[in-house]
């Protein structure tokens, strides 16, 4: 394609509409003007280094040309050209026709300033192109739905097309020639494909996983495993390779597992990956989990906190001393909870040590640490030396051994507050859990003030949710008329459409119980009793189960009976 001709004065608007508004300091402009030099837009350039969101720019581009912003459901079901213009031409453009009107074709455009493409495209229809302003990753998914892999020029299919033989490896390359085909372009690009994508898909995980016979690539979106495009298997090891060099792991060592970190700027998001690899039968399984700092909002009441569990939660929170623990299986937003309840109580007043395996976020006014057992800088280590530091509130990652629920419990005993996460299945459960560990019961009963559990389930996609009336049988098998209070019971249920791309989903929620640490558990605890036995008595003291949580989520249309079950079954 031919260099952008750009609209420089309104370049230099939409420019100015950024600093305005708050979306990128002038130093930063500075620094891109430096990067871009004269054939080069700065607003891309800005997306491109991570210092603006490319939905402001969108937003901003809008308000500008005063053009109409296209918004994810205005995409055509079909597709509105057949073979009119190259489908090569409007992916590298980013340019989707959406309409055939009496006025002309409208198109949605990444960026209305490139005459050239609008230009071009009149030229290529014949008659007048009417311009609409689209965010460049919701053009690129409608793009991908409504002609797949035939204009898909940076999909992994053409990219492999375009390879040809040279970079098809084995598993036994030497390191020097496996470094080589990580560095070669064809792989750079197909690596940063699958990871751009990933992010587009609003994944938390990638997973690359070698078989006998085949390479699979997926994505868990909304704690869910999706298969995607895969490459041939001839490429796992330059494709493992690449991550690897991203991560600064060694690219030599394929026997034991390695744990890394990547930074990277995607679509004007500073996005961290946290890389594990492992070896396996037939190759390394790599795992890269996305850590995307703009799509984390600490807040309760967004992450899903009902108003009774929270009220409970935030009593426990702002105690002087004591222990808060935070349960729940891997992939529960445990880690998310404990950080947004730090910056809740992260106030001047307050010292706040942190110790973790990994630190996911950096929080601003919180002392971090990271654990490396590799050089003896374990969790119970790391806890003696900060306890020498003044703490007022201490959080550790997870108790996973006897001497760390230890420490914790003296750290409460002494005065701090200590915040940490378990892996249990219900707050009851926490207890027992912790007394087969080797804690001594009268510790617990002594310093632990309130248990959290929670999960996170499926939020029904508000484009496409149809709500149905719900069975007699299936109102009196879960209690609905209970946690409805007397309201008319509507339940929904997940259709699908290109909003939530046809799973009916959209985004996670999260149920919760919190066990307060009653006179009564107390004495439950002390005798030693079931988890069963500890439960019935903090229900009877007012606690929401897990459970009932979920159903009220069902019942105000949040979720679905489905997600509920799927995440409580084990409860």
């Amino acid at each position: 394609m031919d260099a952008p001709v750009v609209d420089r004065p309104a370049a230099a608007a939409v420019i100015e509409r950024l600093v305005e508004r708050g979306k990128v300091d002038a130093a930063a402009v500075d620094r891109a003007r430096r990067v871009a030099g004269e054939r080069q837009a700065l607003h891309l350039i800005l997306v491109k280094l991570g210092l603006v969101d490319e939905k402001d720019v969108a937003e901003a581009l809008a308000q500008v040309l005063h053009l109409p912003l296209v918004a994810a459901a205005d995409f055509p079901e079909e597709p509105v050209l057949d073979n009119a213009v190259s489908l090569k031409f409007l992916k590298e453009a980013r340019a989707l026709p959406i309409a055939d009107s009496d006025e002309g074709l409208v198109v949605a455009l990444a960026d209305p300033l490139d005459t050239y493409v609008t230009d071009a495209l009149a030229l290529a229809v014949g008659r007048p192109v009417v311009c609409r302003v689209g965010v460049p990753a919701e053009i690129e998914r409608a793009f991908e739905r409504l002609y797949g892999g035939g204009g898909n020029a940076g999909g992994i299919r053409q990219i492999v097309e375009g390879m040809g033989d040279a970079v098809i490896d084995g598993a036994d390359e030497d390191a020097e020639r496996l470094k080589d085909l990580a560095s070669e372009a064809p792989v750079i690009r197909l690596v940063n494909h699958l990871i751009s994508r990933a992010v587009d898909a609003r994944a938390s995980d990638i997973h690359i996983e070698p078989f006998e016979n085949s390479l699979r690539i997926r994505y868990r979106i909304d704690g869910v495993l999706q298969e995607v495009e895969t490459p041939p298997l001839g490429l796992k090891s330059a494709i493992v390779s690449r991550v690897k060099i991203m991560a600064k792991l060694n690219i030599a060592e394929r026997r034991l597992p390695q744990d890394g970190r990547i930074k990277l700027a995607i679509r004007g998001k500073e996005i961290d990956f946290r890389i594990s690899t492992l070896p396996t039968m037939y190759g390394e399984s790599v795992v890269m989990r996305i850590l995307d700092k703009s799509s984390n909002i600490f807040d309760f009441s967004v992450l899903g906190f009902g108003q009774h569990t929270l009220t409970a939660f935030l009593d426990v929170l702002e105690r002087p001393n004591g222990i808060l623990l935070v349960t729940g299986p891997t992939g529960s937003g445990k880690t998310t909870t404990l950080y947004t309840s730090l910056l809740r109580i992260n106030t001047p007043d307050k010292k706040i040590l942190t110790v973790e395996d990994p630190v996911e976020y950096q929080l601003e006014g919180v002392n971090q640490v990271q654990v490396k057992a590799q050089i003896g800088l374990t969790f119970a280590h790391v806890l003696r030396a900060i306890l020498r530091q003044d703490p007022d509130i201490v959080m550790i990652g997870e108790i996973r051994d006897l001497e760390t629920a230890q420490i914790a419990a003296q750290a409460a005993l002494t005065g701090h507050l200590v915040l940490s996460t378990l892996h249990t299945n219900s707050a009851a459960a926490t207890i027992t859990r912790l007394l087969d560990m080797g804690l001594e019961d009268y510790l617990m009963a002594s310093t632990i003030n309130g248990i959290a559990a929670q999960r996170l389930v499926r939020s029904l996609c508000p484009e496409c949710r149809v709500p149905h009336p719900a069975a007699a049988e299936l109102i009196a098998e879960f209690e609905l008329e209970r946690v409805a209070r007397g309201q008319p019971i509507s339940l929904y249920k997940p259709v699908g459409c290109a909003a939530c791309s046809g799973t009916g989903y959209y985004g996670r929620t999260a149920i919760a119980e919190i066990l307060v640490m009653s006179e009564a558990v107390r004495r439950l605890t002390l005798k030693r009793a079931e988890a069963g036995e500890i439960q019935r008595a903090a229900v009877e003291m007012g606690m929401r189960t897990l459970y009932e949580d979920g159903l009220r989520k069902v019942v105000s249309g949040l979720t679905s009976v489905e997600e509920v079950l799927r995440v409580t079954r084990d409860t």
